[in-house]
């Protein structure tokens, strides 16, 4: 049994990690005022993240977990933080360059839903009749926001919305395919490790595709920079990990839908965006029913 102090402790590292994890967008928005692509600023967050998770990654090298590890967990390690970080990512910053931030987090909170689809096809595990109704009622909230912002952007809100759902599936993919090798590494150990993967991918990716000098930007795009990567990616990742390990996945699950809600008041505050009755409607829908499918989830 956890003390009551120490879940409310967990709750609140919870509500922290989940806020500044939905800054991500924000600031991602606010980068872009300063003409700078969505290759160039997601390299800037590598950059400066991939430090902080080589020195976790040295510290944390001999802690042993009982698991032998092979080669091809190693193998899997850099798949994984090819997809899920690199991937994800890169799908989730470019569709930021055509659609609202707190449209974008509604979208990726698909996430969890494509989850359990995902285990249905690939492990046959069964979705029950309330877990397909919360599905439903999840995708139709995100058509009533979207079709709702494509009336009053345009077409590229279309282009938009498709990249952020591929950053919802291969982040959904990550979770799906990377819970067996979490356990022979440990939460801490993996997470550095595919996010070394992946700050080594985006740097490929960059000095494949772009002839332009990383060092000609304005310096507001370097804070930016700076602050996703330490305040959106380094520090609530350990938050909700430890979140998660003070008070069990199927809390956490409840204190997630604090992620859209954060984001669009974020996003009215610090960008003016606006979102209309009826996509505040859409999105209370998709956090209803993201809720009812995470807690069933948690409880099988």
């Amino acid at each position: 049994m956890h003390s009551k102090k120490g879940f409310i402790s967990g709750v609140l590292l919870g509500i922290l990690g989940i806020v500044l994890f939905s800054s991500k967008a924000v600031m991602v928005k606010l980068a872009y005022q300063y003409q700078v692509d969505a290759l160039s600023i997601l390299l800037l967050r590598m950059l400066f993240a991939c430090p902080f998770y080589v020195v976790i990654a040295i510290l944390y090298r001999k802690k042993d977990t009982n698991l032998e590890l092979v080669k091809k967990d190693y193998a899997w390690v850099f798949f994984f933080g090819f997809i899920g970080y690199y991937l994800a990512s890169y799908f989730d910053f470019v569709g930021l360059t055509y659609i609202k931030a707190s449209l974008e987090r509604i979208i990726l909170f698909l996430y969890p839903t494509i989850v359990v689809l995902l285990n249905k096809f690939i492990f046959k595990k069964p979705i029950t009749l309330v877990q397909a109704s919360a599905i439903l009622l999840t995708y139709l909230g995100i058509i009533v926001a979207f079709w709702d912002e494509v009336v009053i952007s345009g077409s590229n809100t279309y282009l938009g919305g498709f990249f952020i759902v591929l950053s919802a599936i291969t982040y959904a993919s990550y979770l799906v395919g990377s819970g067996w090798l979490i356990p022979k590494f440990g939460v801490i150990k993996f997470t550095a490790y595919a996010m070394i993967v992946s700050c080594f991918c985006v740097f490929v990716h960059y000095s494949i595709v772009s002839d332009a000098s990383i060092f000609g930007h304005p310096w507001q795009v370097y804070v930016f920079g700076f602050l996703i990567a330490v305040f959106a990616t380094v520090i609530p990742s350990f938050l909700v990990s430890e979140s998660i390990k003070r008070i069990h996945s199927s809390n956490f699950a409840i204190i997630a839908g604090v992620g859209p809600i954060s984001t669009i008041i974020l996003a009215a505050i610090f960008l003016d965006e606006m979102l209309t009755l009826l996509q505040l409607f859409g999105a209370l829908v998709v956090i209803i029913g993201i809720l009812i499918v995470s807690l069933k989830k948690s409880k099988i």
